[in-house]
């Protein structure tokens, strides 16, 4: 049973600045703003949307196909890709472009300023879900705004049930483009403040837009996430982490557990909880894909956190 993963690659560079901003950012001087921060302390990690659901999903044990366009520069990612077993079938590379990048630097306050180019991301369309073979579901993630669009009428023809995850690409779609993504996919997914944004651009309520969806789920960070669905609102819990160190990439590790307990046809409950795990490991870790447990290590958590077991 595969999984189609479509959406953005891309490398992350995280800078520190060991000072705060706000004591060089003067706000009567904005308009003649020229700053430059000394970051000695720099790393650069893997990350993207659908490389980071792909890590977490391959950890689980699922069988995750990334479909996504990259750059002349992905040959270390490629590397690593081999290395972990995950398929590069349907990564398109693009002549004379650069794999996404975003370059983000934080203060001491943990305050960031972040610059992304999108790079070979604005060639996703070049890519068709009609391409890959023994595909059983699928998810529309932040990639080009064309592939987006695209990708989800291409997987309404094919028959195969999608998840919807604007994430951080929904500024780029109007209330009516958000709304023909609901009507086509199967399931949708969004953190709170998506929830909110969404609405405001649709004029729904979230109960209206999850009557358009066999589930539309929403995470509310440390809170937990609500799952709506059947007419219902099913509240799952946040298992408390062993540190907070870094949320980049926790939606992405949640969404790899939707996409396995959907695949195996668990229960909402099940589901949500197995996400919500895989959530919680990833945040005592910098960069989306440090994170190594083991599948009888989440097996374990799964029994410890919620008092019920699983099989992975």
């Amino acid at each position: 049973m595969n999984t189609l993963i479509c959406g953005s690659m891309a490398y992350d560079t995280i800078m520190v600045f060991h000072d705060h901003f706000k004591k060089h950012i003067l706000p009567e001087q904005l308009h003649i703003l020229n700053v430059a921060f000394l970051v000695p302390t720099m790393r650069r990690e893997y990350g993207g949307c659908a490389g980071n659901i792909a890590y977490n999903l391959s950890l689980l044990g699922g069988h995750p196909l990334i479909m996504a366009t990259v750059g002349d520069d992905f040959g270390p990612y490629a590397k690593r890709l081999e290395k972990l077993g995950i398929s590069r079938q349907h990564i398109r590379p693009v002549p004379d472009s650069f794999t996404g990048q975003a370059f983000i630097t934080t203060d001491l306050d943990d305050n960031q300023i972040t610059a992304f180019h999108p790079g070979a991301m604005g060639f996703s369309e070049q890519n068709k879900v009609s391409d890959a073979q023994g595909v059983t579901l699928g998810i529309v993630s932040p990639d080009g705004r064309t592939g987006m669009m695209e990708h989800a009428e291409q997987f309404v023809e094919a028959g195969i049930p999608f998840v919807f995850d604007p994430g951080q690409g929904m500024p780029m779609f109007s209330g009516e483009d958000l709304l023909r993504f609901i009507d086509q996919a199967t399931y949708v997914t969004v953190n709170d403040y998506e929830a909110k944004l969404l609405q405001d651009k649709t004029g729904k309520t979230l109960e209206e837009l999850a009557a358009s969806v066999q589930a539309l789920i929403v995470t509310l960070g440390g809170d937990g996430s609500i799952i709506y669905a059947d007419g219902k609102q099913i509240a799952i819990p946040t298992p408390k982490p062993e540190a907070v160190v870094d949320p980049t990439g926790c939606g992405d590790a949640y969404r790899a557990g939707l996409l396995y307990g959907i695949q195996r046809g668990w229960s909402w409950e099940a589901t949500g909880r197995l996400a919500s795990l895989m959530g919680s490991i990833k945040i005592a870790h910098r960069g989306g894909q440090n994170h190594t447990p083991t599948r009888a290590e989440l097996m374990d958590a799964y029994r410890k956190h919620f008092g019920s077991s699983i099989t992975l």
